[in-house]
């Protein structure tokens, strides 16, 4: 058998409500390294957004240049394509030349049609990549009549169609938004409207479809049309994804087996709901309590210095939703507040400082000192 690694999305750089996730993003680079160890694997195929940015930190680009040395010592060969958070261009840089060490970067438009070959024994898998095109781009490119990305995407899968040889298993490599698939909060929007979608049809003759873009793991389509999604979950909207890779297997016909093999995270992204009182109460106990987290707060009174409560249990809490009242629960919420007389309005105050009611004895003292203002002339 031959194996390769589907992955994509590592958008190296990445925060998370201003938290640096490089750590974490070592750490699973670190997993997928020790899955192509165990599997004995052929090829990593990363399907783009290398980057987060068109422009990353240095730090990222070091941490990418590690793994690719890694790799290259393990002789296994890397195939990437540029995604939309990617320079097409800086990423691509040396391409050519990077070939020969074993690493394949797949950016240019005029070369989507040209293959690269992984071989093991009697078995080769030819591999395609489209990298990230807007239809401006194909259509100044090839001089084409594309008007949006469903038919640029077209057009450059059928240039694909027509250079492959049909007698070897071919797998094709694409960083896009299949119509259908389901998304999430930390994706980059590819256009207004809709027009980002493409067909998954033109790509059902391939034996396998890596796709990129998406960062839940999901098929399009047909079990081979796949995102294997992102490494880490990179908003709380993600926080229920099951966050891995693809391992696949083929012979010397097609592909055998597709299998997910899950990743783990240092601090997991987690979102806890319900009362302030209660979630504090939680936190104490909660072996996982440095997660990254959001809470969403059920409270419907106000609440003092909230955030700071909760980072006393849970110190990587980014961020608090708090439940919005109607308009009518802000009015009658507000009348009620008005009817409090003073010694329940300290008493409130006291509760959300000290998290406790005011004792017997401390309540007398108040009444006491309320009824000596009240006896004081006005100035």
């Amino acid at each position: 058998m031959l194996k390769l690694i589907h992955t994509a999305d590592w958008h190296l750089g990445r925060v998370l409500h201003h938290q640096s996730l490089l750590d974490e993003q070592a750490s699973v680079l670190d997993q997928i390294i020790d899955y192509a160890i165990t599997h004995q694997v052929d090829g990593l195929l990363v399907a783009g957004d290398i980057y987060d940015r068109s422009m990353p930190p240095a730090e990222a680009v070091r941490l990418l240049n590690q793994i690719v040395n890694r790799f290259a010592s393990l002789d296994i060969p890397m195939i990437m394509i540029s995604g939309n958070h990617d320079s097409a261009e800086r990423l691509g840089f040396a391409a050519e030349q990077l070939q020969k060490t074993g690493l394949h970067i797949l950016s240019d438009l005029n070369r989507v049609s040209e293959p690269v070959h992984l071989q093991k024994g009697d078995i080769t898998v030819q591999v395609f990549g489209i990298p990230f095109a807007d239809p401006e781009r194909v259509r100044n490119q090839f001089d084409q009549p594309v008007h949006d990305y469903d038919q640029a995407h077209s057009f450059l899968v059928e240039r694909i169609q027509k250079s492959r040889d049909k007698s070897l298993p071919t797998v094709l490599m694409s960083h896009c938004f299949v119509d259908g698939a389901q998304t999430s909060e930390s994706e980059k929007t590819l256009s207004v409207g809709g027009s980002d979608r493409v067909s998954y049809e033109p790509m059902l003759d391939f034996d396998y479809v890596a796709l990129g873009h998406l960062h839940g793991p999901q098929f399009r389509g047909a079990q081979h049309i796949r995102y294997s999604g992102s490494p880490l979950k990179y908003s709380f909207s993600e926080h229920k994804h099951n966050k891995g890779i693809t391992l696949l297997s083929f012979d010397s016909k097609g592909l055998v087996e597709q299998q997910h093999l899950p990743l783990s995270s240092q601090r997991d992204v987690r979102v806890i709901e319900g009362m302030l009182d209660e979630v504090i109460a939680q936190g104490k106990e909660d072996p996982h309590n440095h997660d990254y987290v959001m809470v969403r707060l059920a409270d419907t009174t106000a609440l003092l210095d909230p955030m700071g409560r909760l980072r006393e249990v849970y110190p990587n809490v980014l961020h608090i939703e708090k439940r919005l009242l109607q308009p009518e629960q802000v009015g009658q919420a507000n009348r009620e507040h008005i009817k409090l007389d003073a010694p329940k309005l300290i008493a409130d105050f006291y509760q959300q400082i000290q998290g406790e009611p005011l004792t017997a004895q401390q309540q007398t003292i108040v009444e006491q000192a309320l009824n000596q203002l009240n006896k004081e002339p006005s100035a």
